[in-house]
């Protein structure tokens, strides 16, 4: 009997390399120095929008837009000082190779581009369990819109029902419901699990490390 195809479609920042709380302090600093007080809370709850989305959500529509660039720009920079040290999160490389070696086709779903994807991937290890990737670069909108997700699956030639997406954001479960997938979140980008089950996860793990020991009784033993 010929076997399904079916993707797991990952998240990245906060779900497998442990970096939110270093793009707060980065977009902080770009805050700071643009002569913005937000508080670190607030930009932690907007980590996973786009740039410009995440600038919105801070400072509001009556801000200076023609300043967005610059904003953006000064992260990216403060980001950039942590390329070389980003951390991958426990297991998580472990994680994509198992579900490589189970037939999974494994696609990573980001924000991320260019210098920055290379150096989440370099951090991960685990291109050998990769099959592709949607990023910023392929997409018009990004999380919570669906495009990103709906991307990941036609590069995995697999259809909503038969994918799984995981993430740590509300952006990122919002994004994968609206493209029909079941999703998954994880507690290591520091969401609380209430706000992640609110906005469409269908389960809710510590990190990598706890999906990988529970994949037998997980969404993704559904998937066979």
């Amino acid at each position: 009997m010929r076997i399904m195809e079916r993707a797991a479609v990952f998240d990245v920042d906060g779900t497998l390399v442990d970096t939110n709380h270093l793009h707060v302090t980065a977009w902080w600093e770009a805050f700071r120095q643009a002569g913005h007080q937000v508080p670190m809370h607030a930009v932690h709850r907007a980590v996973g929008l786009p740039s410009g989305d995440l600038i919105e959500r801070l400072l509001g529509e009556d801000r200076d837009k023609e300043r967005d660039g610059d904003l953006s720009t000064a992260h990216k920079a403060l980001y950039g000082q942590f390329f070389d040290r980003l951390p991958a999160l426990r297991d998580a490389g472990n994680l994509l190779r198992r579900l490589h070696g189970d037939g999974w086709k494994v696609v990573l779903a980001t924000s991320a581009s260019g210098p920055e994807l290379s150096a989440l991937r370099r951090a991960l290890d685990a291109d050998d369990a990769i099959t592709a990737t949607a990023s910023a670069e392929d997409v018009e909108a990004g999380k919570p819109s669906p495009e990103p997700v709906q991307q990941a699956l036609e590069l995995a030639g697999v259809p909503a029902g038969r994918a799984v997406f995981v993430g740590d954001t509300v952006w990122d479960m919002k994004a994968g419901s609206r493209a029909g997938v079941r999703c998954v979140g994880v507690l290591c980008g520091g969401i609380p699990r209430a706000d992640l089950e609110r906005a469409g996860a269908d389960a809710v793990y510590d990190d990598p490390a706890h999906l990988l020991a529970s994949l037998a009784d997980s969404p993704l033993a559904a998937l066979t």
